[in-house]
């Protein structure tokens, strides 16, 4: 149950907050949801089966449990090149998480004081601003954020992660169940309905499949080596298969209630929906202030923010210090200190960069998001797919998911070795046609 917690708490995060129920707006309500759930079980659950097996069997940090598993089945030891992509991938998403945290603890406390009161939209997006711009204040919250999440995972596997894993699911929920209750008393459900649940098939396109299939890859946190540094951690006898479905089914149900805490808020004050921080930082400070008593719910809603990124990053923090420590035979405080160091400084010159007015520079926040999650994070899954469906023997992974059917196995199998590699290739296709489109 712990090893269930600590993997939900990881995959629970930003992207069930800020994409999930957008994109499920845009993307023809209804039918995106059923598209984004099959390719959530055909792409992302196969994908992080494999990460976890792949930690189960090496029981060591994700580049020792690569190296294993390589030895053993007669394999170049340059396939852990693949954890050496996945924790810089996760050092980037890491400093973004901190950065976004920190601007969440930061509206928290200012609705907590009822600053949001009555306000304008304009009033929200001017303090909004003035933080992008207010450096001291934005590196201090970020660097409380990041403190706890380093005192987590110093905290070691079972005092560290299974503590906060007990505490964050909980907690999490309870937020998400006030949260609901409070849109559905003082939102517009009719119009929630038809933007998340009615069927609109004049919007379902193929841009629906490239969106269902890279939020798929996101939310599971496919590529940033946390299901191979938390399959290292699980029980021996724990059926993996069944476990990570679980997993993904308590991720999808917190993305649809989210969007069921958040549109009936914002319907209801007339604000049309956005995606990312307009919406995050704009549109919900301006909703939750404009409703009655709705500064105490707003601040409870950043509250569960920062609960839902400090799960991940305490993960993606954990994938990075454990192989730190095997590899480099560091102490688990000195790693620690140099891993929260790397990500401090990254987070810094993102920050930074939001009050420069050098050409290009003010971008560094959304490229660090573009290419960690939209490059990085594929690229690094496109290898570790093919490292464990082509080159990994099979009777090492069937020993690992040894409490699965063979049939289970057998479709595991192939979906790792024949659907999801082409389908991140897609994924990666696409996001390099973007940024090739817009610079044409």
């Amino acid at each position: 149950m712990t090893f269930v917690l600590a993997l939900a708490a990881a995959v629970v995060g930003l992207g069930n907050l800020w994409r999930f129920s957008y994109l499920t707006g845009e993307h023809g309500g209804g039918a995106f949801v059923l598209l984004y759930v099959l390719c959530l079980f055909l792409l992302g659950v196969p994908v992080l089966i494999a990460e976890v097996a792949l930690g189960s069997y090496g029981r060591a940090s994700p580049l020792i449990a690569v190296r294993e598993a390589a030895d053993r089945s007669l394999r170049s030891r340059a396939w852990m090149c693949l954890v050496a992509l996945a924790s810089g991938a996760a050092l980037a998403v890491l400093s973004l998480y901190a950065v976004v945290a920190g601007w969440s603890l930061a509206f928290a406390n200012n609705l907590r004081r009822g600053e949001f009161a009555s306000a304008s939209v304009v009033d929200v997006a001017d303090f909004f601003d003035a933080l992008l711009l207010d450096l001291p204040v934005q590196v201090y919250w970020l660097s409380v954020f990041l403190l706890v999440a380093m005192a987590v995972v110093w905290a070691g596997a079972r005092r560290g992660l299974g503590t906060l894993a007990w505490l964050a699911v909980p907690v999490l929920i309870a937020l998400l169940g006030v949260l609901v209750r409070f849109a559905l008393e003082h939102g517009d459900l009719a119009a929630t309905r038809d933007f998340l649940f009615s069927v609109q098939l004049l919007d379902f396109n193929w841009q629906s499949l490239g969106a269902a299939m890279g939020h798929a890859f996101y939310t599971v946190g496919a590529g940033a080596a946390v299901g191979i540094c938390y399959g290292a951690y699980a029980p021996e006898r724990i059926p993996i298969g069944r476990a990570v479905i679980a997993v993904a089914l308590f991720d999808t149900l917190v993305s649809i209630a989210v969007g069921l805490a958040i549109f009936p808020v914002l319907f209801a004050q007339h604000v049309a929906p956005a995606s990312g921080p307009g919406l995050m930082f704009i549109a919900v400070p301006y909703a939750f202030g404009n409703s009655a008593a709705g500064e105490l719910f707003g601040a409870l809603f950043f509250l569960m923010v920062v609960v839902a990124a400090l799960g991940t990053a305490v993960a993606l923090l954990e994938a990075v210090v454990s192989s730190l420590v095997q590899w480099l035979g560091l102490r688990r405080f000195t790693a620690v200190l140099l891993a929260g160091a790397g990500c401090w400084l990254l987070a810094l010159l993102a920050v930074e960069s939001l009050g420069t007015t050098s050409p290009g520079a003010a971008n560094l926040l959304v490229r660090l998001d573009h290419w960690a999650a939209g490059v990085l994070l594929p690229l690094a899954a496109l290898l570790g797919c093919v490292f464990v469906g082509w080159r990994m023997r099979s009777p090492l992974l069937r020993a690992r998911l040894y409490r699965e059917s063979d049939g289970f196995f057998s479709l595991w199998y192939a979906l790792i070795r024949y659907i999801a590699p082409p389908a991140i290739v897609l994924v990666l296709a696409a996001a390099l046609w973007s940024d090739w489109s817009r610079l044409n």
